[in-house]
């Protein structure tokens, strides 16, 4: 039997996604009592669940002032970009010998929406998409603590609220391309390590079209 979610569970899932989905932008001021009332809770599971917003690194305690959403800079979302490429391609490595015929056409009608929803392009709708064609290829990992780790990049990335989509729409294309040929290599039977490799440098290509907008001059891996 399923446990009962707890009030420190619910407040802390209620505030994550308030983050996650901008809703509590960078800088916002988390106020206990404001968001124990919203929550129909008391304070006590309200700190709890700040506490272990504040252990994700996705808000911080100022002095005399209170919680705040962390405002993060260009360099961290570098460094989110480059953690997800190393763990998500080491997951859909190890996942790609598991994948089971109907996973591989899940994935396969999701990237075929992403190319139909090019023509009328909307940024934060592909990016979800993107986001759930790529959990499809490394959810059947076999280490589960792999996949979790995943799960905990993707929130603090998704908390950056910065997709690259908007910004460099020029990406959404290839990015779709890069889909069909990551799928042809696991259907393929390629080993773990070269699937890893690929959809590790998929990821980093992502990267390097965003750093190329903020640097013009900066060469774009091929």
């Amino acid at each position: 039997m399923k446990s009962p979610i707890t009030k420190s569970q619910r407040a802390y899932e209620a505030i994550k996604g308030r983050i996650v989905d901008g809703s509590y932008g960078p800088g916002y001021r988390l106020v206990l009592d404001q968001i124990a009332r919203e929550l129909d809770v008391s304070a006590v599971p309200v700190r709890e669940a700040l506490r272990r917003l504040e252990a994700e690194e996705l808000i911080h305690f100022e002095r005399n002032v209170g919680a705040r959403v962390v405002a993060i800079d260009r360099a961290a979302y570098e460094q989110a970009m480059e953690t997800v490429a190393i763990v998500e391609g080491a997951a859909t490595g190890l996942a790609a010998p598991l994948l089971t015929s109907d996973a591989i056409a899940r994935a396969r009608e999701l990237n075929e929406r992403m190319r139909r929803s090019l023509a009328e392009f909307d940024p934060l709708a592909f990016t979800a998409l993107n986001a759930e064609f790529h959990e499809v290829l490394f959810s059947a990992c076999p280490n589960p603590n792999l996949v979790e780790l995943v799960h905990r990049c993707w929130t603090r990335l998704a908390a950056i609220r910065e997709t690259t989509f908007s910004t460099v729409p020029g990406r959404a294309p290839r990015s779709v391309d890069e889909h069909d040929r990551l799928l042809a290599l696991i259907e393929s039977g390629a080993d773990a390590a070269e699937v890893e490799q690929f959809a590790r440098r998929h990821r980093l290509a992502t990267l390097d079209a965003y750093l190329s907008r903020e640097e013009p001059g900066r060469e774009v891996p091929q």
